[in-house]
């Protein structure tokens, strides 16, 4: 019993030492104008990649017929819908780029009429925009494309798979660490549970945050090689603030703070903005700024 033990104990802190360590940030082409290309986590490796893509097209089909069956689904022929398209045509011819797998993805761009300040882009390319994101944060194209370009690196960076890989270990050290925990120290099994748990999730909100971050910055580099500018990305981000300031989004809670992601896009500007300049035919230094849309009144 004594060995088992000790064996479980040396599972959970192997493990929860593996997941604590950051990722190696080694670019694969560190001349490569732009943010610099970084592997894919290792961890994505162990959730099955077509299990994972099969459910996310179950899922966004079963979304958009449960749309449709609401009316909730905006029409082909609708002006936002024909925008929306047109931005992610733009974008996705890059996004190999982050992901070669994505040259064969089959890319897919819908709008929800939802209230919700939203959007996503699951496995596979399958985009969805709720109409709230569009309406109360008045978004240019340019800020449409860094919602877009940030959603979409969440599936380049294959952060569904990273997470379900993190979600299982998570719960898995957590039930460990409270087992050893109740074995060791004579513990109320209950009460280590319920640490543990708390635990798991802290881990799991961190790993989040740093996937949003990573996110961010993959998202203005796909908007500024479409020709987007990516000074847009700080707009966004103070509109979104501004907002969040009057109406807490619950969605924002796994976020970094705005201040904090503003800060991160500022740094990788000067990376990203001869990009753009060069896709625009412009000269970098003589950029005029960049202007945005005001909120709407409330």
């Amino acid at each position: 019993m004594k060995k088992f033990k000790h064996t479980l104990l040396a599972l959970a802190l192997a493990t929860g030492s593996a997941l604590a360590q950051p990722q190696q940030a080694a670019p694969m082409n560190p001349n490569a104008d732009g943010i610099p290309v970084t592997r894919l986590s290792r961890l994505r490796i162990l959730a099955d990649e077509q299990a994972v893509n099969e459910q996310s097209r179950l899922q966004y089909g079963q979304l958009l017929s449960e749309a449709q069956k609401k009316n909730a689904l905006v029409p082909d022929a609708h002006p936002q819908v024909k925008r929306l398209r047109a931005i992610a045509a733009r974008i996705t011819p890059h996004a190999a780029r982050w992901n070669p797998a994505a040259a064969n993805w089959k890319w897919e761009v819908n709008l929800l009429n939802a209230d919700q300040v939203n959007a996503f882009c699951m496995p596979g390319g399958r985009i969805a925009f709720f109409t709230g994101i569009l309406t109360k944060l008045n978004l240019t194209d340019d800020e449409v494309a860094m919602v877009m370009g940030h959603e979409i690196a969440h599936a380049l960076r294959e952060h569904a798979r990273k997470r379900l890989v993190q979600s299982q270990a998570t719960s898995l050290i957590a039930k460990l660490g409270g087992a050893v925990a109740a074995q060791y120290f004579g513990l109320d099994p209950r009460l280590t549970d319920a640490v543990a748990g708390a635990g798991g999730q802290l881990v799991s909100l961190r790993f989040s945050r740093g996937d949003e971050t990573e996110s961010d910055l993959v998202g203005i580099d796909l908007a500024a090689r479409a020709g987007f500018d990516p000074r847009a990305g700080v707009a966004l981000w103070q509109k979104m603030s501004a907002v969040n300031a009057q109406q807490p989004m619950e969605f924002l809670s796994t976020h970094p703070s705005g201040n904090s992601r503003i800060e991160d896009m500022q740094k990788q500007m000067p990376l990203v903005l001869p990009v753009y300049a060069r896709v625009r035919g412009l000269d970098v230094n003589r950029l005029p700024p960049y202007q945005t849309s005001p909120l709407p009144k409330s």
